[in-house]
């Protein structure tokens, strides 16, 4: 199902803030409401990483997307959580590397689908897709995402700033799990999340008392263990502002860990 049949299920609840209006807010975007700036405010007063951490994790994005596409040769990327359309999404990037990539976008927030068309302007000679589908039912994202994949050749699965708002850890690995096993090998997973700090705890606690969807922070080797199995890309697991920057990092690294792992 592409933007244009999808219905819009559920109307836009401008009263309560929303994850990806806030986090469109933190990256400067004009998507948001007031109730979204004044959640992200006060988030950002309490916690002022929080806006490093929202760009960082835009930037590892296109730089993990460059790489598989580039030097991993996948040509197909399924984008779990999407959220609003921003520069450099996924599309972008894939297709700037290999114009006949083929990406496959999830999100089940009517915010998010209200805006899909504008995921949907790929190259000619791939193929860009909307699926409107919750992101923890991996059996129909698959179904869904076999109309445009040929999921017999391999696919990079993106989760960025996403995995903690599935809070049970053990739920968490099992949603991983069952997308990675129903993927040959050569597939990949690009994850990120924020590792659980005392500031990152009571961050999330104001986050959640504040009306948005509950967002989990786990312990480092938590996020670490979600890539147990697969072939971690150098530099490993870490800080996302240390994995591959195009630039020499001089700044604090944002306590957002994750990694680029490889199906063998």
């Amino acid at each position: 199902m592409n933007a244009e049949q999808a219905p819009v299920t559920r109307r836009i609840d401008t009263g309560t803030p929303h994850s990806a209006r806030v986090w469109n807010y933190w990256l400067g975007g004009k998507d948001n409401y007031e109730v979204d700036r004044e959640l992200g405010a006060r988030m950002e007063e309490m916690f002022p990483q929080i806006i490093d951490i929202a760009r960082a994790s835009r930037r590892f994005q296109a730089r993990a997307v460059r790489y598989l596409a580039e030097e991993a040769g996948i040509r197909q990327f399924l984008d779990l959580g999407t959220g609003l359309p921003t520069a450099n999404s996924t599309h972008e990037v894939a297709q700037e590397v290999a114009p006949e990539a083929r990406i496959v976008y999830i999100d089940n927030d009517p915010i998010v689908l209200a805006h899909a068309r504008a995921l949907l302007v790929g190259s000619p000679e791939g193929a860009t897709d909307f699926v409107p589908a919750d992101l923890t039912d991996s059996k129909t994202v698959l179904h869904e995402a076999a109309k445009t994949f040929d999921l017999t050749q391999p696919v990079a699965v993106l989760l960025l700033s996403t995995l903690g708002h599935v809070v049970d850890d053990d739920r968490a690995a099992a949603l991983l799990r069952g997308y990675l096993d129903a993927l040959p090998a050569g597939s990949g997973l690009v994850l990120c999340d924020t590792i659980e700090t005392p500031m990152t705890l009571t961050a999330s606690d104001e986050y959640e008392s504040g009306g948005a969807l509950p967002y989990k922070s786990r312990p480092a080797e938590i996020v670490r263990s979600f890539g147990d199995g697969l072939e971690l890309v150098e530099p490993g697991f870490g800080s996302i502002s240390l994995w591959r920057p195009e630039e020499r990092f001089t700044g604090t690294p944002v306590e957002q860990w994750g990694f680029v792992g490889i199906k063998r």
